[in-house]
């Protein structure tokens, strides 16, 4: 039996498949311990975990947009959001996020610690601590020499010397935007005993193992990250939170809607979509999630609103999804082979649509479009078979990554590694210099 101490901050999206990693160590009869926000100790408690409350940290009681660390949605661009996201999350409060984990691990000691990428505090924490680490991504993600594009602004790989200078600005420009969170972060590492660092993401990939917790179906055809780095197949559980509905009755094709499960300031898009599905011939099923009343959404008569449903049960039954392009949606969607229509709103959806979308399995569109506009993407994806076979093509894909748990097992063999003081690959990387 090895120990673990799983850390996660309340984003949103990040929380089902995070938890989906305890439980499955847990089933493996680890001893398991979260470090997270008091709003999340029935989820974990759920799970089967040991729950530990962060304390210096900023911590969420609730999941109103009012205690969300960010409020990315009232952005006026995307760097901006990205900004919000930076200050709120990954860098601003990267001390207090140490210092909470670092105090856990003395509490109580562990032989490894997974953190969810959202904040870069846990890391350092766990550094400081000489503790082996493991970056839990709960998306697909990428870096500069991983052979792939920007991770993003949603653009293809690059083909031509254009495509390699486009790629090169876009990086100039990230690097100014995150290297504002510097400060804060070199602060955390030097309370902690760790050498500074020259870029805010070198933090990303200064660990023992950066876990993708995503499919390759996502992954562009290039993709070739440094070898500590894995992609382990998604987390496909559906938040403990969903409610199991009745299937609406017909048999008119079934359109699952799902945005984002918080606050994004979707209610007008979802009332647009709404409008759209009602003058299709199809059966809507439309689940707003936590933050959105469904009563307040107007919906004709073969279109149903409810706050939650388990999409990975709902969608073997569905032809098409509409989707803001969150990863844990695409990648349920993908599993089930449902082609989608998908409108990015920020974060990392503009990423993922695109990525979806490169692959064939879906069409992008803005997520102010008019009800017209997703009517006629809603009937592309319905209309075209070659999205309902890319889809298919992603769903043996994501079918053969499932068939074991690479990220159980990659956190086993770094807990066993630790015990016997084994190497590690990738440790110290990023303090020796840049790494993406």
């Amino acid at each position: 039996m090895s120990r673990f101490l799983i850390a996660l901050a309340a984003g949103g999206g990040n929380i089902p498949p995070t938890l989906s990693v305890a439980r499955a160590l847990l089933d493996r009869e680890h001893d398991v311990r979260v470090i997270t926000d008091p709003v999340l100790e029935p989820e974990v408690r759920a799970a089967g975990a040991e729950f530990v409350s962060w304390s210096t940290a900023p911590h969420r009681f609730d999941l109103d947009p009012s205690s969300d660390l960010a409020r990315d949605w009232e952005a006026r661009t995307p760097m901006g959001s990205l900004a919000r996201s930076r200050d709120g999350y990954f860098c601003g409060p990267a001390r207090a996020f140490a210092d909470d984990v670092r105090a856990e691990l003395e509490r109580c000691p562990a032989d490894a610690v997974a953190g969810e990428m959202l904040t870069f505090g846990t890391m350092i924490g766990a550094r400081g601590a000489g503790v082996p680490c493991a970056i839990l991504a709960s998306t697909m993600i990428a870096h500069r020499g991983w052979g792939a594009p920007p991770f993003g602004p949603g653009v293809a790989p690059a083909r031509n010397r254009a495509g390699r200078l486009r790629d090169r600005l876009i990086y100039a420009m990230s690097d100014r935007m995150w290297n504002k969170g510097l400060p804060a972060v070199n602060d955390a590492r030097r309370a902690h005993g760790l050498a500074p660092l020259r870029h805010s993401l070198d933090q990303m990939t200064d660990c023992d193992r950066l876990l993708l917790l995503s499919t390759r179906a996502l992954a562009y055809p290039g993709f070739d990250p440094p070898k500590h780095v894995q992609i382990t197949g998604a987390r496909l559980e559906d938040p403990q939170w969903a409610e199991r509905v009745v299937l609406p009755p017909g048999d008119e094709p079934l359109v699952l809607v799902g945005l984002s499960s918080t606050f994004m300031d979707q209610s007008a898009a979802i009332g647009r979509i709404a409008q759209a599905l009602g003058t299709l011939p199809v059966r809507g099923l439309i689940t707003t999630g936590p933050a959105i009343d469904p009563q307040a959404i107007p919906a004709p008569a073969n279109v149903q609103v409810v706050r939650s449903a388990p999409h990975s049960e709902i969608l073997p039954h569905a032809a098409a999804m509409v989707t803001h392009a969150g990863h844990g949606s695409v990648v349920k969607a993908l599993a089930a082979g449902v082609p989608m229509v998908m409108m990015p709103f920020g974060r990392d959806q503009v990423e993922i649509a695109a990525r979806a979308a490169y692959a064939g399995t879906g069409v992008r569109i803005r997520p102010g479009a008019g009800p017209a506009r997703i009517a006629r993407a809603v009937r592309e994806v319905l209309g075209d078979s070659a999205y309902l076979e890319a889809a298919a093509g992603a769903a043996r894909t994501i079918a053969t990554e499932q068939r074991g748990d690479a990220a159980a097992d990659a956190l086993e063999d770094l807990a066993g590694a630790s015990r016997v003081g084994a190497a590690l690959p990738g440790a110290g990387a990023a303090a020796a210099g840049r790494t993406s």
